[in-house]
């Protein structure tokens, strides 16, 4: 049948596809080859050529070139006539009991267990009973041989049936790994989004919010004051006027504190190409920049300052160079300096802060990307992030409906 399975098992992989394959093409082979032996030497009978040929077209009709999946009765309908004819041919020549070893597999892939064996088992003593009407009667040999055959078809068998659920149960094991990997991960991120809210919340609370509630207790103030004493009245609302200028100020300062400077007003690529500029260190730009989410420009622009820091810092280098790539699906930004470099593995835990790329891990991870440094002594160090567009969207909706709540 089109699909195969091991014993006690289901499903339609590549390696069960190629299975089926290579036992199809063997029954079909050998019936061949021993049909041109019959025909050949004259052994075989009409009645026997007939049977023949039936079985080939019904094994055709279900085998590997069936072209629907067939339901469990249809396999069921199709393997006994397959047996049945089989079973025919070899009582009129017995030579045809080479079959049966290709068929045992067939039996083993389509029945159930509780079947599959007695079935082998009586495929078996037919092949015996027709060996004992051969020249020479019933031997050793003609008896050893087609249970050794059954017996090597059961092994190999189940052994294959060991070897797919191991594989099967591995592949779970990896499927829940990455299930849990992706959970932490947006875990990991929804902090860092209620930290921050939090963080806003708490600015907003002990600033604006005070300004704003004094601004209000001063205008009230000030209407109660206005018809029994005008200049405590204007006294209250230029109160009020400082009050608000003070609330704007603090609110310019939220806006440059979440954008910075540099991004005021230019694009990403002008603001790296003016840092790079600036320290004097090459910008490559590859791909046809478009915008991006105020988080995920943020996020670039201070990675890249906090990289070239640790380049001028410690990494003793005669070049640096800065690369921002916009890709279909994803922007990457690699920053590169051919300094001293060390061994990431040898630093002590505490020492990927002293570089700065802790917090700006956490911030790229937020945002759904990933962050990674490649370095080796002597060999200059490369600090590489990737951010897949999809994921920036999805964080960015996100935000943006906490920020509505």
């Amino acid at each position: 049948m089109t699909s195969t399975e091991p014993p006690g098992h289901a499903g339609n992989t590549p390696a069960l596809r190629l299975m089926n394959l290579a036992l199809h093409g063997l029954f079909l082979a050998l019936l061949a080859v021993l049909v041109a032996r019959g025909v050949a030497d004259g052994g075989l009978g009409p009645g026997a050529l007939l049977t023949a040929i039936l079985l080939a077209a019904v094994y055709l009709s279900g085998g590997a070139f069936a072209p629907v999946r067939t339901t469990r009765l249809w396999a069921g309908l199709w393997l006994g006539a397959v047996l049945s004819l089989w079973i025919g041919l070899t009582l009129l020549h017995p030579e045809f009991c080479y079959l049966a070893f290709p068929l045992y597999f067939v039996c083993l892939h389509l029945m159930p267990v509780r079947w599959a064996v007695p079935a082998v088992g009586a495929l078996t003593a037919v092949v015996v009973a027709a060996q004992a009407g051969t020249e020479g009667g019933l031997t050793t040999a003609k008896v050893l041989g087609p249970v050794a055959g059954a017996v090597v078809a059961l092994l190999t068998a189940y052994g294959y049936a060991a070897l797919y659920r191991e594989s099967r149960e591995r592949q779970r094991l990896i499927d829940d790994l990455v299930r849990a990997r992706d959970e932490l991960a947006a875990t990991q991120r929804e902090a860092g989004r209620l930290a921050e809210r939090q963080r806003l919340a708490r600015e907003i609370h002990d600033t604006l919010a005070q300004g704003l509630s004094s601004i209000v207790l001063l205008a009230r103030s000030a209407e109660s004051a206005l018809p029994a004493d005008p200049g405590a009245a204007r006294e209250r609302i230029a109160e009020v006027g400082r009050t608000a200028s003070a609330n704007l100020a603090e609110a310019r300062r939220f806006v440059q504190a979440l954008t910075p400077p540099a991004l005021d007003g230019v694009t990403l690529t002008e603001a790296l190409r003016r840092l790079a500029d600036g320290q004097g260190v090459a910008f490559h730009l590859d791909g046809e920049p478009y915008p991006l989410p105020v988080e995920a420009e943020v996020a670039l622009l201070r990675l890249t300052q906090e990289a070239l820091a640790n380049a001028a810092r410690h990494a003793e280098a005669q070049a640096v160079a800065v690369t921002l790539t916009y890709l279909d699906d994803e922007v990457t930004l690699d920053v590169f300096d051919d300094g001293v470099g060390f061994d990431p593995l040898a630093l002590p835990s505490g020492a990927g802060r002293r570089f700065g790329l802790h917090g700006m891990r956490e911030r790229i991870a937020a945002l759904g990307g990933r962050l990674t440094v490649e370095s080796a002594p002597g060999e200059g160090t490369v600090v590489a992030v990737s951010l897949p567009l999809r994921t920036i969207e999805t964080a960015e909706a996100v935000l943006t409906e906490a920020g509505a709540q």
